[in-house]
């Protein structure tokens, strides 16, 4: 996504506020049924955990202010392999909420104007095939646009709120003690709001997507889009499940589940009510499909950048789009489509597992951040404690949602290892190129021209991905140090050639200590071949752009070490260079 004004607070808001926002269409449906007439309390939990999470996700994103939430901290505190697993979650995360935004939208229009003779499942495919088309077409998020359906959603919302509490306060609490009268689901008041809380954590999903373009924001207004986040989906979700349950009996909440905030509506406000409800949830969860296909194009063009995709998914159509990688998105949605017929709760339970895992992940990178970038500025700091309690509390809500139903991990990993086989694939393919290289030579006397020519492509191929050179800047580190950057590009990065850059100030001279530790280290690495450069300058923003044109290295191949808390830049403005050690 590009800006050329930084996005204020509410712009940025309302584009990943009409994510998260969008779950409030049917969390409520879907935490009744696992938790009844307590689903409000299980909502409130889930509420209480996201409110630890606004100060794990401001540290991380704080310290390293880059697009690409799990993947990019996770890229900067440990290797290639660990931040491709995040990074493969969040794409079937992104694929997940594709899916089931799309079929809730159609579940909602059918509400309103039905189309003759064609199913919801295939009205789902043509409302993914139109965002296939409008992204290739060149068209992501505009924030005016996001901005209105946003203010169109919240007034929809309060409107059904204010609706169902006057009609509450007209109609008494008669349903409300009927339902308390009711069995606890699962018999027990602990087990209900377990799996409620299970179930409920849906409610939070798109909570990451302010961090995945974090670098179009002005400064400061991250910390606030997590505030507005949680205020939105901590007040709605609770009171709309409360009022459910004063307004509709829990035995006919499971007939409507695909579209109860239009019953609600229907019930307190009459069908004008439910009119305005239908078409908000078509509006904003067609927006959440949009985000869904601009994120991941996002992502995995990110991830093809650093190498961990193939390069052919970075070729652009006319309109700059990346059309091969929207188009496989497209594919995997549909085939997950198929797979569970559009189910509600089948795909609430994949896009669940999903994102709770990058969330747990998110976690971990927040403590490798404390430890291995401690020097590293943020705005705020969470508690290790409370990180803790955080890291507990989703990786519980992830436990429940296999546990209710493990067809759903089935259904996860048929897409998640693939995935995750490809991208290790793609990590090793040097090794893979080298296996197949030994394995033509020795078929050599019997496929004497095959084995030549297979030899010649992959030797031209290895030679291709190793001649890419990588950058180093020193500031004249101890030969630990500079050891630690040897060994992480050896096994994280497909290279030969590593510049050692130092930057010299007036009337400095290059210590001889680092002239004989890089001896050494040449030595130690003979697959690397090491090149010193020293030249006036000082390090900052223009001369990472000067030194990435002359030399034609992109910038994401220049690595730092982490800087301390008198670094005058923002990890952001050095144009996406890599923290290693």
């Amino acid at each position: 996504m590009a800006h050329d004004k930084k996005l204020n607070e509410l712009e940025a808001t309302a584009i990943c506020g009409n994510d998260i926002s969008s779950s409030c269409l049917y969390v409520s449906a879907l935490s009744i049924g696992y938790a009844g007439q307590y689903a409000w309390v299980a909502l409130l939990l889930v509420a209480g955990l996201l409110y630890l999470f606004r100060k794990i996700y401001g540290e991380v994103v704080g310290a390293l202010p880059l697009n690409g939430g799990a993947y990019n901290v996770l890229l900067n505190t440990t290797s290639k392999s660990n931040a491709s697993i995040a990074a493969c979650l969040t794409i079937l995360s992104y694929m997940a909420t594709a899916v089931l935004s799309a079929g809730e939208a159609m579940n909602y229009l059918y509400l309103i104007a039905p189309i003759p003779h064609v199913p919801v499942l295939w009205a789902t495919a043509g409302l993914l095939t139109f965002f296939l088309l409008l992204t290739s077409a060149g068209m992501s998020e505009s924030a005016i646009v996001a901005v209105v359906i946003f203010v169109a959603h919240l007034a929809a919302l309060t409107l059904l709120v204010g609706s169902g509490a006057w009609f509450v306060a007209q109609h008494g609490l008669t349903t409300l003690h009927l339902n308390y009268a009711q069995p606890v689901v699962g018999g027990s008041l602990a087990v209900a709001l377990f799996l409620g809380f299970s179930a409920a954590m849906l409610g939070i999903s798109g909570f990451e997507s302010s961090a995945n373009f974090v670098e179009e924001q002005a400064p400061g207004v991250f910390q606030k889009t997590l505030r507005n986040m949680w205020l939105v989906v901590s007040f709605f979700n609770p009171v709309i499940a409360l009022l459910a349950v004063a307004v509709v009996p829990l035995a006919t909440v499971g007939e409507h589940q695909e579209t109860l905030l239009s019953y609600l509506g229907q019930q307190t406000g009459g069908p004008w009510l439910a009119t305005v409800i239908s078409v908000d949830a078509v509006t904003v969860l067609s927006g959440a499909v949009l985000t869904s296909f601009v994120g991941v194009s996002g992502l995995i063009k990110r991830m093809a950048l650093d190498r961990i995709w193939p390069q052919f998914f970075l070729k652009e159509n006319r309109r700059g789009a990346n059309y091969i990688i929207l188009a496989i998105f497209f594919g995997l949605s549909l085939s997950i489509l198929v797979i569970t017929q559009g189910e509600l709760e089948t795909l609430a339970g994949v896009y669940t597992i999903s994102f709770l895992s990058v969330m747990a992940f998110f976690a971990i990178g927040n403590f490798l951040l404390k430890v291995k970038r401690g020097k590293l500025p943020r705005p705020v700091y969470a508690g290790v404690f409370s990180v803790f309690l955080a890291l507990i509390g989703v990786l519980a809500g992830l436990y429940g949602n296999v546990q209710k139903n493990p067809g759903y991990l089935v259904v996860f990993l048929q897409y998640f290892i693939p995935a995750a086989l490809i991208v290790y694939a793609m990590l090793e393919r040097i090794a893979i190129l080298n296996l197949v290289l030994a394995g033509a030579t020795s078929f050599y006397e019997q496929f004497r021209r095959l084995a030549i020519r297979s030899q010649v492509s992959i030797r031209r191929l290895v030679h291709e991905l190793n001649k890419q050179e990588f950058v180093y800047f020193t500031k004249g580190d101890n030969v630990a140090n500079l050891n630690k950057v040897m060994t992480y590009v050896e096994e994280n990065e497909f290279t030969n050639r590593l510049k050692i850059v130092m930057l010299l100030h007036a009337d400095q001279i290059v210590p001889d200590e680092l002239l004989t530790d890089l001896r050494v280290l040449d030595r130690a690495y003979p697959n690397i071949h090491l090149e010193f450069v020293s030249r006036p300058g000082t390090f900052g923003p223009e001369t990472i752009t000067s030194l990435s044109e002359e030399w034609q290295i992109p910038k994401n191949f220049m690595f730092i070490g982490s800087p301390g808390d008198k670094f005058p830049y923002q990890i952001s403005e050095l144009g996406g260079v890599r923290l290693i050690i």
